[in-house]
């Protein structure tokens, strides 16, 4: 529980560093688990409020439980949540058959391109962890995008001591990472100590459960037969299976995630 709670520390101390240091700021919320912790942490840095606009990048291909949680847990909690979608590139028929890192550019990176526009955002609250995925290992805590909403991953400035970079050109805007030092399994334990609320589609059902979520075409489920907390905390203890095993485009390409990042995905 020490752990955790020295987890929680930074990440508070970060969530208020972003809201005292930038300007106008936004979360975005995958409705997964990461996010949704996220968001719990921001309601605890902020007495109860989440002061910042929740983002759900929409791509017409999520699970219809993920969106019946989103709708629901909005409610509840009396979210401001914003909810996008690139139309444009929806009616012209985008979709996993046209490759899927070219459906996760268009109708992810792009449609998160044209919120950070629409509402003049100068910053973005992301839930990544560099332990989900090799891209994300290379991020910093708070981590520029350029005006064309790319990461140059390569000339980055360092962060020593929790002192951040946050003097950047107008026209950039920041990502921010409060979740960065976390692993899965402190996710979960973290979950558990708090009794978050957590979509269903974690737990085992007839024998296999979600460990990523995403959208319905590139999505799979694993092997488990983990249907509590408790049960899944155990699995991961011991488990040498990938988080992202069920994610189609990490298959399609090893660098998928680096090629999407640098050029603006979430």
């Amino acid at each position: 529980m020490l752990h955790l709670d020295v987890l929680e520390a930074q990440s508070v101390y970060i969530l208020r560093e972003a809201y005292k240091l930038l300007g106008k700021l936004g979360m975005l919320w995958s409705i997964g688990k990461d996010s949704t912790v996220m968001l719990w942490l921001a309601k605890k840095a902020f007495f109860g409020h989440c002061p910042f606009p929740l983002i759900h990048v929409d791509t017409g291909y999520k699970i219809p439980e993920m969106i019946a949680y989103r709708d629901k847990l909005a409610a509840e909690l009396g979210l401001d949540l914003i909810v996008h979608s690139n139309s444009a590139a929806l009616a012209a028929g985008m979709g996993p058959e046209a490759g899927r890192l070219a459906c996760c550019r268009a109708l992810k990176t792009d449609a998160l391109q044209q919120v950070v526009k629409k509402y003049s955002f100068d910053g973005l609250l992301v839930g990544v962890r560099r332990d989900e995925e090799g891209s994300r290992s290379k991020e910093r805590v708070f981590s520029e995008r350029n005006a064309a909403d790319e990461w140059d991953y390569a000339h980055q400035a360092p962060e020593f001591w929790s002192q951040f970079k946050t003097d950047f050109p107008r026209g950039h805007h920041i990502r921010v990472h409060p979740l960065l030092h976390w692993n899965e399994i402190d996710i979960w334990r973290y979950i558990a100590r708090e009794e978050i609320p957590i979509i269903g589609l974690y737990f085992s059902r007839d024998g296999e459960r979600y460990r990523s979520l995403g959208c319905t075409p590139c999505t799979g489920r694993v092997r488990s037969e983990a249907a509590t907390l408790d049960e899944i905390i155990a699995e991961l203890e011991s488990t040498g299976v990938s988080e992202r095993a069920g994610r189609a485009q990490d298959q399609e390409d090893p660098h998928a995630m680096q090629k999407l990042r640098k050029a603006g995905y979430m």
